[in-house]
């Protein structure tokens, strides 16, 4: 028996445990079971319409739907066998949404010739990959990233008061405070998830090359694009009415888009993290039993962040690629996209390891505020800025220049400016108001800048 360290991929051995939350969405039976409920519930729009001559009583109506809401591990082998050995009556297909169609015509083998009727296997698939796509939204992904923007909303406001110098290219700039950065990225995610929540997706079921030709054969005078429009209503998506024989997928396309974006923002907050870590700004907090290094014992290593920023990284690049090639096929259809649909689940499950271990991090830092303050006092030229600022309200065109003469590529201390004050030609109040400037104080309305997260 094959185990998971036996697995090809981590996603289904190292980080089976993480990525479990998607299986219902991203494995082969989620798939299998979407399609036996797209081909179930087209099944029973058809009986619905006054022209054909099918009636389903609702005692079968409740056993076709049982087959999609009961679907099981066993159901899962049977299609599987189906499609490779062949059951019963039907002979190996070879072909994996035959192989549905003729599970459901074993269960319910009187309804068999309307069961697919008119269909092509791209109308069953778009309609079943979007329900999966729409469930690992909704249910995975999407509260993944809302508990990373709580995350970030508890410390920006826990830490709102605490201030922390800044880097613009990487030297010491205006002083922030530590909440109000991680405000920052908090509203960045609450962005990019209503951007991932607000991409509509979008289904298509018109036959072979997207006319409607087999079901205007058989029924002429019904209205199919406004059945198909009704039938990809009722499962929740918008209706797609011009296609080839493939729906377009520019929907799923906005949605890998949407995916990277949101990545991006994070992969930018692991890399920040972990920055702030190797300033000492931010300690963590070490898990007993656990080791840092296999050589030096003493190391908390911000691994958290690095196995993230990692794994958001391979997200995007599997996403990048996806966005790009689900949009294009040969004419009316080639089949290179169909394997290429399978890994969906995988650039999910990267972005899943990705929230799942910033969050494992972000549960673990903690900040140095006496570091901070440290660096702080320090760095005493950061007030530069509000001294000549200052001094520009008072009518001094040199403000700049005499600031800049005093600071820039020198060492300085507060007293150096303390003594520039006592040179000015300014009103003593303006001295008294230079005087009480400190790094530390030096953070604007940074901490009422938090209060903007509640909007």
């Amino acid at each position: 028996m094959r185990t998971e360290l036996d697995a090809v991929s981590p996603l289904d051995g190292r980080y089976a445990s993480k990525t479990a939350p998607l299986v219902p969405y991203a494995g082969e039976a989620a798939l299998m079971r979407a399609r036996v409920r797209v081909e179930v519930e087209y099944l029973l729009a058809l009986a619905d319409l006054d022209v054909t001559p099918l009636s389903v009583p609702d005692d079968d109506r409740s056993g076709l739907r049982a087959l999609y809401e009961a679907f099981d591990a066993d159901d899962a082998d049977l299609v599987k066998r189906i499609e490779t050995e062949g059951y019963g009556e039907f002979p190996a297909t070879n072909h994996d949404v035959k192989a549905v169609e003729y599970f459901v015509r074993d269960a319910f083998p009187e309804y068999g010739p309307w069961i697919h009727f008119g269909l092509t296997s791209e109308d069953v698939n778009n309609l079943a990959q979007r329900l999966l796509v729409r469930g690992a939204r909704a249910e995975v992904l999407s509260p993944a990233l809302r508990a990373v923007r709580d995350d970030l909303t508890a410390l920006a406001r826990e830490y709102r008061d605490l201030p922390m110098l800044a880097r613009t290219h990487g030297q010491p700039a205006t002083p922030t405070t530590f909440g109000k950065e991680m405000a920052v990225y908090a509203a960045r995610v609450g962005r990019a998830v209503a951007a991932i929540d607000g991409v509509a997706l979008r289904g298509k079921l018109a036959g072979a090359s997207g006319t409607y030709a087999a079901h205007h054969a058989a029924y002429p005078d019904v209205d199919w694009p406004a059945f198909s429009r009704s039938f990809v209503a009722s499962l929740g998506f918008e209706h797609v009415p011009l296609a080839t024989q493939v729906n377009p997928c520019d929907d799923l396309a906005e949605l890998f888009d949407a995916l990277r974006r949101a990545n991006d923002v994070l992969l930018d907050l692991d890399r920040d993290v972990w920055l702030y870590v190797s300033d000492r700004y931010l300690g963590q907090e070490a898990a007993a039993g656990e080791t840092g290094s296999s050589t030096m014992p003493h190391k908390v290593n911000p691994i958290d962040f690095e196995n993230s920023e990692g794994n958001l990284s391979k997200a995007n690049s599997d996403l990048a690629f996806l966005a790009d090639y689900v949009t294009t096929s040969r004419l009316q259809r080639d089949l290179s996209d169909s394997t290429v649909k399978r890994n969906v689940g995988a650039a999910f499950a990267h972005c899943l390891i990705g929230y799942e271990k910033l969050l494992t991090g972000l549960g673990k830092v903690v900040p140095n505020e006496r570091v901070m303050r440290e660096d702080l006092e320090a760095t005493p030229e950061v007030i530069g800025e509000a001294v000549q600022t200052v001094l520009r309200r008072e009518g001094h065109e040199d403000a700049y220049e005499r600031v800049k003469d005093l600071t820039r590529g020198r060492d300085v201390t507060i007293e150096d400016f303390r003594a520039l004050f006592s040179e000015l030609d300014v009103d003593e109040s303006v001295r008294e108001e230079l005087r009480a400037l400190t790094p530390a104080g030096y953070t604007g309305v940074a901490s009422a800048l938090v209060d903007d997260l509640d909007e």
